[in-house]
């Protein structure tokens, strides 16, 4: 029976969810980037920044996961757009929910949350891995993350820890680097070739001194991963702490993600850890055929 000190779950489900037939998740394609911007201004002759939801983008991603509210200066700032258009903007976006006041700021509003939770295929992923991220969490007592991949980096799709376990650097819907993650590594090791010279050619840049940032280094490291199918990333995102991770694959070929157990290095029990990580993979997988 879990006790209050155990465990910190955002909800319960006792059975793992069966997902449609061919499941697959990626989240591309969510919004385009720099490059896609570029490419429908050639394409239509049209520059995207010019449309009403191309200004409304900039606004809402001002906001950062540790900004609780931002002011209309800051928003004109971070969106590099008029301070009439951000204004005007923002109070349409008000009035639809997506933003909120507090005071003379503004915050993130409700409906975005609401919207968030109906995105089918990551709903239906997310209630897939919790029962076995919680059976993790039971044997190992340390934190433990299902992430998927975007362009160069992984998303947090959900993450549970104990009291003393991990409550920092990573957050759900957080992202950080394929290249220094267990998960990242986990996921670009199984990817096309093609994914790995996206990365290198978008800078490994070092988050600790640890942090792999030679190419060859980290092919080297990709390919003891596939060979052995379990990636141990040691103190590349945070000093004093390291992950081991495994993908998950639909029904055995498709992949869907990467999960993983984080913990203080002094505490990391790898080998003691693999076979709960690789069983809790297996199961996610079948309950995704």
């Amino acid at each position: 029976m879990k006790t209050p000190a155990e465990v910190s779950v955002a909800g319960h489900h006792p059975l793992a969810v069966q997902a449609p037939h061919g499941f697959v998740l990626s989240a591309h394609g969510a919004a385009p980037g720099p490059a896609d911007a570029a490419g429908a201004t050639e394409a239509g002759g049209t520059d995207p920044m010019n449309s009403v939801l191309g200004k409304v983008r900039p606004i809402l991603e001002a906001f950062t996961s540790d900004d609780a509210a931002l002011s209309l200066a800051e928003l004109v700032r971070r969106s590099g757009a008029a301070k009439a258009t951000v204004h005007r903007l923002a109070q349409e976006l008000v009035a639809w929910g997506l933003l909120e006041r507090e005071g003379c700021d503004y915050r993130l509003g409700l409906r975005l949350f609401e919207l968030g939770q109906r995105v089918h295929r990551q709903r239906i992923l997310r209630e897939a891995v919790q029962p076995y991220m919680e059976d993790l969490l039971l044997i190992t007592r340390e934190t433990i993350h299902f992430a998927i991949h975007d362009s160069l980096d992984v998303v947090y799709l959900d993450k549970i820890f104990p009291h003393r376990g991990l409550n920092a650097e990573s957050r759900v819907a957080g992202r950080l680097p394929l290249y220094c993650t267990g998960t990242g590594k986990a996921i670009l090791a199984h990817s096309p070739p093609s994914l790995f010279v996206d990365v290198v050619r978008g800078g490994l840049k070092p988050l600790t001194r640890h942090t792999v940032v030679s190419p060859g280094r980290l092919r080297a490291q990709l390919d003891r991963i596939r060979e052995e199918g379990i990636a141990l990333e040691s103190e590349e995102i945070r000093l004093g702490y390291a992950s081991l991770a495994v993908p998950v694959f639909a029904g055995g070929t498709t992949l869907v993600g990467a999960l993983s157990i984080t913990a203080p290095t002094y505490r990391m029990d790898a080998a003691g850890h693999a076979t709960a990580l690789r069983t809790a993979a297996l199961g996610i997988g079948r309950s995704l055929a």
